[in-house]
């Protein structure tokens, strides 16, 4: 044994991290090296005769590398390429289209088709789990998505995202020319539970009880300031084009409005602000308003979609407010607090 054969084999044997096989291994080729027969290290190291004929004779043979396992052939795949695809493939169906009545595929629905249909013979869920898991392909999630039918989607469009990049018909705009986007969102419950909502502790998320009074819902409208992230809102008992006429009123009777050379208002089209006639009533009340629809079923382009968003996570969620004078309260006094502390420009991606 050489010198470095030896250092290496004291390292493998007393090393914390080396795995226990090739420890006993490193051991037996030592104990051998100091002239101890083959009975006396199987006696001393715990295993049988033959085990210590096998690495004594390994070692002799092969040196260092001897001591590491041969590769094995295994056992034959059960499961070709072909296999997998087909797996696949079925997966990014839906079952009803294949005569299944479900919804979605789940892996142990999966496994259970494969073989009754003879693609497959028996599988489990776990090898369907995994191969789906290597395409990322997720069969029991769903996502909502709407069609957009507007014929005139591209030019509504440029409009809305030209007036985000601060240009109106091709010519930037001044900066005593503002664009606001307005919307309502509808329905806010007042639910009063029947027990007190539990704070959160050690371990243990906040706990609020499952059952709940109505205490009637309102409207909360708000009006966004692209450019100086700055937010009006009004409650209302119901939405219509009284309550919006009164949010234009609360922010075009304010500076820097009043005095601005135009104030763009970005809507939906939603029916207390819809078409030409909103367009008039708007304009004929404050003549430096210019209205600007959205596309059907666009409303994700207005960005006081992504403020309700934060009411809604920040405010409303979870739902348990005594009565509508708590929900109004609370919904003005956020709306005070992100203006003073929170409120900055989004960063607005969506470009033409």
């Amino acid at each position: 044994m050489t010198t470095t054969e030896r250092r290496r084999l004291k390292k493998a044997a007393w090393g914390h991290k080396t795995p226990h096989q090739l420890r006993q291994r490193a051991h037996i080729v030592l104990l051998a090296a100091r002239g101890r027969s083959n009975a006396a290290i199987a006696a001393e190291i715990g295993v049988h005769l033959d085990t210590v004929r096998r690495w004594r004779g390994r070692f002799a043979d092969q040196r260092l590398p001897g001591l590491a396992d041969r590769e094995r052939s295994g056992r034959p795949r059960s499961f070709t390429a072909l296999h997998r695809a087909q797996v696949k493939a079925l997966a990014c169906q839906l079952p009803a289209e294949t005569g299944v009545p479900l919804s979605h595929w789940s892996c142990p629905e999966l496994a259970a088709e494969l073989e009754g249909r003879g693609i497959t013979g028996p599988i489990s869920s776990s090898t369907v789990r995994r191969w789906l898991r290597e395409e990322a392909i997720k069969p029991r999630q769903h996502r909502s998505w709407i069609f957009i039918t507007d014929p005139d989607l591209r030019s509504k469009a440029e409009r809305v995202l030209d007036l985000y990049a601060r240009t109106w018909g091709g010519e930037p705009l001044g900066r005593d020319e503002y664009v606001i986007s307005a919307d309502e969102k509808t329905s806010i419950q007042a639910r009063c539970r029947c027990h007190p909502t539990l704070a959160p502790g050690q371990a243990r998320a906040m706990r609020v009880n499952h059952t709940y009074g109505r205490g009637g819902a309102l409207a909360y409208l708000a009006a966004y300031d692209v450019d100086q992230a700055r937010t009006f809102g009004r409650t209302e008992p119901r939405t219509g084009i009284a309550p919006v006429m009164a949010l234009v009123s609360q922010v075009m009777s304010q500076e820097p409005y009043a005095s601005a050379k135009r104030v763009f208002w970005i809507v939906d089209n939603g029916s207390s602000h819809r078409g030409q006639t909103a367009a008039d009533r708007l304009a004929a009340a404050f003549p430096n308003a210019v209205l600007v629809h959205t596309p059907v079923h666009a409303s994700w382009l207005n960005q006081v979609e992504v403020y309700f968003s934060v009411v809604q996570r920040k405010v409303v969620s979870p739902n348990d407010f005594p009565d509508l004078t708590q929900v109004g309260d609370r919904l003005r006094a956020f709306e005070d607090r992100y203006n003073a502390a929170t409120a900055q420009p989004f960063q607005w991606k969506f470009t033409t």
